[in-house]
């Protein structure tokens, strides 16, 4: 039963109007950005205890699922968040005066859960502009090359690293129907798939720089089934492969779905509170997060899987989640740049695996005839260095002067502790279903562990939100 019932509104605080308390916080920085209910700082007073139906951990997408699924359902959560500004993961802000995706950045078509979601508030997208030439790796140093001709000739390797995905990812949105044939491959890591492929040195080094760039170029640490899991997705084909970064919010940035979803909910968002200890006892779970308690009938733990090791579960995490927590999902090298260059040139380039930029994606062109890139960079690029990041974008573009740059280290970001999720050899089979379990009155979400589009996509967040928003409303009815 609801904890809104009349008899426990004297002690189970309730959500003000959002708009009405921005108002009264006198429409502080972090609120009027976000555009969510802000409760004020009070920290002055140690321990306090608030009563709420449902906790939320996290105000990414899976976390804005949850608290808009479970207020549809009568509920009064309160989501707690570490930073300052909802998305996680995806942030949208502004870079010379241009709005940016510092995280995420991409939508594709064959998302349904997104594409409805944007149809359910009106919101639109639009294609991604290419690219006039592809820089790639040549016999000896770089090459450019037409698009046409590249990608005519990447197009077969990726094919060939994913064959076999057809039938082992029958139904790639139920990843275990076929576990039988994932045993076979699910041990295998991206460089261990490519070592099976019959290629020429050239090729070799092209599939490897590609696949590279969604591991921080350590092709030992990514399991091959998710990448052959994603080609499944977009229905086993190149185009459907390159839709998934083909399509992008017309304004608003990648957060302004996620704005849209927490404005539709009556939830209570807490900024700058990390939650430390999550305590279940007694038929609640109590979640201290500051100097204030935060206790429900359940708690949504809607993180990074890389931040479960940061906050003390009493009693402790079940082994397959607490061996999550150490081995971690999200990769540890995951920087994305935004580059204002000199030239309007509109250049895709690929390194190899020890490339210091590893991709580099043609942006937009500013008033001034400049040109933003954005980049992937790989652990030998300095990041402090604007000299070090011209030199790297002059493997692309001979020539061109970097005049501003802004760089997001995931791996070194505190409430993230690395980047998009990837999965390990052997994750696959070892993780789901049971990490997607409740343990007992804890119940876990995000895209990290997605059945789905995992990991990398915002896909796979709302998925599992509304996968948790359903355990909860078993554990709380």
């Amino acid at each position: 039963m609801s904890l809104r019932r009349s008899a426990d509104r004297t002690t189970a605080p309730r959500a003000v109007g959002r708009r009405s308390l921005l108002k009264a916080a006198g429409a502080s920085a972090a609120a009027a950005s976000f555009g969510a209910t802000l409760l004020p700082s009070r920290a002055s007073a140690a321990d306090e205890e608030a009563l709420y139906d449902v906790v939320i951990i996290g105000a990414g997408y899976a976390g804005g699922t949850v608290a808009r699924e479970l207020s549809a359902r009568g509920m009064n959560p309160v989501v707690l968040e570490a930073r300052n500004r909802v998305g996680g993961r995806i942030w949208t802000d502004t870079f010379l005066g241009q709005q940016i995706d510092v995280g995420g950045g991409w939508v594709s078509p064959d998302q349904h859960l997104v594409m409805a979601e944007y149809q359910r508030y009106g919101m639109s997208y639009v294609a991604e502009s290419g690219a006039d030439v592809h820089v790639m790796p040549g016999e000896s140093g770089f090459q450019s090359l037409a698009p046409e001709e590249a990608v005519g000739r990447l197009d077969p390797l990726v094919e060939q690293f994913m064959e076999g995905s057809q039938q082992y990812f029958e139904r790639p949105h139920d990843p275990l129907y076929r576990s039988d044939l994932i045993a076979e491959v699910d041990q295998l890591s991206f460089a261990d798939r490519i070592a099976q492929l019959d290629l020429s040195p050239l090729d070799r080094t092209w599939l490897s720089g590609y696949t590279s760039v969604y591991v921080g170029a350590d092709n030992n640490r990514g399991a091959m089934t998710t990448l052959a899991q994603w080609w499944a997705l977009g229905g086993f084909t190149s185009a459907g492969w390159h839709a998934q970064m083909s399509q992008k919010p017309t304004s608003g940035g990648m957060v302004s779905l996620l704005n849209a979803m927490l404005d539709d909910s009556s939830a209570t968002v807490v900024y700058n509170s990390p939650a430390t200890r999550v305590v279940e006892s007694g038929g609640l779970v109590r979640v201290t997060a500051g100097r204030r308690i935060y206790s429900a009938p359940a708690v949504v733990v809607a993180t990074p899987v890389n931040l479960w090791s940061s906050i003390d579960f009493r009693p402790g995490l079940p082994p397959v989640h607490a061996a999550a927590a150490t081995n971690k999902l999200g990769i540890a090298h995951a920087t994305k740049l935004w580059i204002q260059i000199s030239t309007p040139s509109s250049t895709y380039g690929q390194g190899t695996v020890n490339s210091p930029i590893q991709m580099l994606l043609p942006e937009r062109v500013l008033p001034d005839g400049t040109r933003l890139m954005i980049a992937f960079g790989g652990p030998s690029l300095d990041l402090t260095s604007k000299d070090a990041v011209q030199s790297a974008v002059r493997d692309y573009i001979p020539g061109a002067t970097v005049l501003e740059y802004r760089a997001q280290d995931w791996g070194a970001d505190p409430w993230a502790r690395g980047g998009w999720g990837m999965r390990r050899p052997g994750d696959l089979l070892q993780q789901l279903p049971a990490i997607q379990q409740p343990h007992g009155r804890i119940v876990f979400a995000g895209g990290d562990i997605a059945s789905g589009w995992n990991g990398a996509f915002v896909e796979g967040a709302i998925e599992s939100g509304f996968t948790a928003a359903q355990q909860v409303a078993a554990l709380v009815p």
